[in-house]
């Protein structure tokens, strides 16, 4: 079973992070789910965004790769939207990953190091009418280009936060789906 590192997105910590996670849990994995947002949650993208802007990115992100140090190596690293940012990074960037679930969002692997690392499984998720995966889309598309060891999967509809259970942007179907995929990567892993 797989050691999963993963961080929430924007809104914050909520139920439908925990619950992600949980049933990652009951299916055998050790999930791991830092709050950096310190127990604050948010009822819109917006309202994240602006605490998340007054706090600090920086701060919020070194918060995230400081948990990371806590855990040791051998994890896969997993974050959903905000969250990317510090998981793809650790993929990257830490030694003895063991792959990354990029879940709404990602970055240009050259933001981070010269190339995707070798033999680190990826999988990015997200869908083809969001806004904010719109533009990350060429970017998750040379990734995949890039490493045999990288899935990129294109989910029909515009909800950025689909597969969060306590959130209007939920989407069942396409939850479902994503955990399904989620946990065949985390299988092989």
């Amino acid at each position: 079973m797989a050691k999963v590192l993963l961080y929430h997105h924007i809104q914050g910590l909520t139920d439908g992070v925990k619950a992600f996670a949980e049933e990652l849990r009951q299916a055998g994995h050790t999930v791991h789910t830092p709050d950096l947002f310190e127990g604050e949650t948010f009822p819109s993208i917006e309202e994240g965004f602006k605490f998340a802007s007054e706090f600090g990115f920086d701060a919020l992100e070194t918060r995230g790769l400081a948990s990371a140090e806590e855990l040791g190596s051998d994890l896969v690293y997993a974050g959903f939207s905000f969250g990317v940012s510090i998981a793809q990074r650790l993929a990257q960037t830490r030694t003895g990953a063991c792959g990354a679930l990029l879940m709404y969002s990602c970055f240009p692997f050259t933001e981070f190091s010269d190339s995707w690392p070798t033999g680190v499984p990826v999988q990015i998720h997200g869908k083809e009418g969001d806004e904010f995966f719109e533009e990350d889309l060429p970017s998750a598309r040379r990734l995949a280009a890039s490493t045999p060891d990288a899935e990129l999967f294109v989910y029909p509809g515009s909800e950025h936060l689909f597969a969060d259970s306590s959130l209007d942007a939920w989407d069942p179907a396409a939850a479902a789906l994503l955990m399904t995929r989620v946990q065949e990567f985390l299988s092989r892993v």
